[in-house]
């Protein structure tokens, strides 16, 4: 099926950030990616129009999955009101230059919030490592495309099965504990979706190895949320140092006072400052 955005949108760009993940699908020649549904099938999707007449093809999409995808490329809504909005503040320089660049969102919520778990305070070449370590090693592939594992068999794993994996004992133990919370039903990632971000928050600090930034990062990438900026993130300090002609970063008390005129698009200040220096 074939999808028309009445919007400027560019997939190239979004396919680029995609591409830092080695374990996405990517044919940037070809401008398609291919999608692990949580239903167990892949969607391709691939470009067939331009930037200014933006125009896609779905293939492999089943019943009631083309609102799943359209959510999850921001097909659903336009990305002009983003663009209005920041003409009138400090980053417009900045949105002019990725202007239709969209968030899109992690293919799979459980990987969304073990990802950000993986990738706490290391360096993103080897976070992407220990990520595709954990998927190939635990996880399915179909068609190509790499699937998350199911929390329940990570769940039953021991920190010793990670250690090989070159994991650190704690974040083992971080993964398997809230494995654990999702497979036993304590934890409800489905859930989350009907919550409003501060209660998400609260909910999901309360679990090991789940601080402010990690939760943050699963609001903005698995659940999409557009006013999420995680101030404390170096990549978006070291941003706006370059944004802002500085020597040294910014503090976080100073970016604070910036946050209610980006507001309520957050989380495309955050995403198009983590572009600028990507």
């Amino acid at each position: 099926m074939h999808i028309s955005l009445p919007f400027i949108y560019d997939f190239e760009r979004a396919l680029d950030r995609l591409s830092l993940d080695p374990l996405h699908a990517i044919d940037i020649s070809e401008k398609q990616v291919k999608v692990p549904m949580e239903e167990g099938n892949v969607v391709t999707v691939k470009a067939v129009g331009t930037t200014e007449d933006p125009m896609f093809l779905l293939q492999g999409i089943k019943e009631g999955q083309v609102e799943k995808v359209k959510e999850l490329f921001h097909f659903h809504q336009s990305l002009e009101p983003v663009a209005a909005h920041f003409k009138k503040t400090s980053l417009a320089a900045l949105f002019t230059e990725h202007r239709g660049t969209p968030l899109v969102r992690e293919f799979s919520l459980y990987g969304s919030l073990m990802k950000s778990i993986i990738h706490q305070q290391l360096n993103l070449s080897f976070a992407h490592t220990l990520t595709t370590r954990f998927v190939q090693g635990y996880g399915e592939r179909k068609e190509g495309v790499w699937f998350y594992p199911d929390p329940e068999k990570i769940a039953q794993l021991a920190v010793e099965d990670f250690r090989k994996l070159q994991f650190s004992t704690r974040k083992a133990e971080y993964i398997i504990g809230l494995s654990k919370a999702i497979a036993e039903g304590e934890l409800d990632l489905e859930a989350l979706r009907e919550k409003p971000d501060d209660e998400i928050i609260a909910e999901l600090i309360g679990y090991r190895g789940v601080g402010p930034w990690t939760a943050q990062n699963f609001l903005l990438f698995g659940l999409g949320r557009p006013n999420l900026f995680p101030v404390a993130d170096i990549g978006l300090q070291n941003a706006l140092k370059i944004q802002w002609h500085r020597q040294d970063k910014p503090k976080v008390e100073e970016i604070l006072k910036h946050l209610p005129e980006w507001s309520p698009y957050l989380s495309y200040a955050s995403l198009y400052l983590w572009r600028s220096i990507e």
